[in-house]
């Protein structure tokens, strides 16, 4: 009988468990194909990974190993929390419409229930239930369409988003928070959809703070991928650059803090938005 492995790591910041997870699936990982292999690819390395990120603000945040620069990131953050690429999805009625089919952030702001032609802000929700009632077990975020998704080519790869608060000794509140994938592109994803969830999670402590009139803080993140992979396709890649600098460098050397790079993120956000404007999609 073969079964896929269920692995876990855990640490304190974004870059160290990101670090390890890729570790892990390298090492215990097993081999598989995925319907998007080319005749010629090696199979993948796959798992179901749980991570657990203590305290997901700490430092460093920003593992150097991501495939993209520091703007690419602060763009990635800018379409999950802003909806800058919202404009970009499909319209469904257009057969000849080859656009997005949909974006994390109108999943999760703008969820079109079809059938009521009503569209919810889940994310609203999720801040208003939990300043209602901190403990409870409903405030949870969704993406996947039943009725859609099983037959999309690229669908939604995050599935939830699920929030709890406990209280401490001083009144104050934190904000726990499990995220749920169906795929998760260990190595050219995963560091990207962690930071910017992380960042979407501190925008929901603030305004669960602002509805309850209690400091709340955001507390520790599990992250769970029913299939965390890394492809065959970039294999070599992964071998070449991840595997080498973590054998050559230090990790303080593969690793940066968020509030040394803060600043240059934020001062790409008028080009990012000129970009995605200007972009022919």
């Amino acid at each position: 009988m073969k079964n896929i492995p269920v692995l876990h790591v855990e640490g304190e910041s974004i870059a160290e468990v990101w670090e390890n997870s890729l570790k892990e699936l390298w090492m215990n990982g097993i081999k598989i194909k995925t319907m998007y292999d080319k005749p010629n690819d090696p199979p993948s390395l796959d798992c179901t990974m749980v991570l657990c990120i203590k305290n997901p603000l700490s430092e460093p945040m920003i593992h150097k190993d991501m495939p993209m620069g520091v703007e690419d990131l602060q763009e990635y953050v800018m379409e999950v929390c802003d909806g800058i690429k919202d404009h970009w999805i499909r319209k469904t009625d257009d057969p000849t419409d080859t656009k997005w089919q949909y974006t994390y952030h109108q999943r999760l702001f703008s969820y079109v229930c079809e059938k009521d032609s009503l569209i919810i802000d889940q994310i609203e929700s999720v801040c208003q239930q939990i300043a209602k009632t901190p403990f409870t077990r409903r405030a949870q975020a969704v993406t996947w369409k039943v009725w859609e998704d099983p037959n999309c080519y690229d669908p939604a790869c995050l599935q939830s988003i699920h929030c709890r608060c406990l209280e401490d000794d001083d009144g104050s509140q934190t904000l726990n928070y499990n995220v749920r994938f169906r795929s998760n592109d260990a190595y050219k994803a995963a560091q990207l959809n962690m930071f910017a969830i992380t960042m979407l999670a501190s925008r929901m402590a603030k305004r669960i703070e602002d509805l309850s009139g209690k400091k709340t803080v955001v507390g520790r993140y599990m992250h769970m991928a029913d299939s965390y992979h890394l492809y065959g396709s970039y294999m070599e890649e992964f071998k070449n650059r991840f595997l080498k600098n973590l054998k050559d460098k230090t990790f303080e050397d593969r690793s940066i803090n968020y509030c040394d790079v803060k600043d240059m993120m934020d001062e790409a956000i008028p080009m990012i938005l000129k970009k995605v404007k200007e972009a022919n999609i």
